[in-house]
Parts: structure tokens; sequence; C-alpha cells
């Protein structure tokens, strides 16, 4: 998911270097959402697991 993020990163720079303005705007804000969407998955798998070992 993380891999996502980052290739949705990749394109809303390579359109707003172009002009395009609202492609990147929108594959940025795709990008933002994907990696927020993976920070929290990782977060409650962390908690997950510390409860798992304890």
């Amino acid at each position: 998911m993380l891999h996502y993020a980052v290739v949705f990163l990749v394109i809303a720079l390579i359109a707003a270097v172009l002009g395009f303005g609202g492609i990147a705007a929108d594959a940025a804000g795709l990008a933002k959402l994907l990696f927020f969407v993976f920070a929290g998955l990782s977060a409650v798998a962390f908690a997950l697991g510390l409860k798992r070992k304890s």
C-alpha cells in the first residue's frame, strides 16, 4: 500500500511539473489518503503485536 502512495506522489510531481494542476492535486490527494491508511493500519498491527506478546 505504501508503494501505491509513492507511485501516486511521483505521478503528482510529474503532473505538477508539466502544468496539469487538476491531475496533480487529485494524485497528491490520493497519495496522502493511501499514506494515512497505511500508517493507521501499521499502528493497529503494532498495537496488536504488543498486546499478543504480553
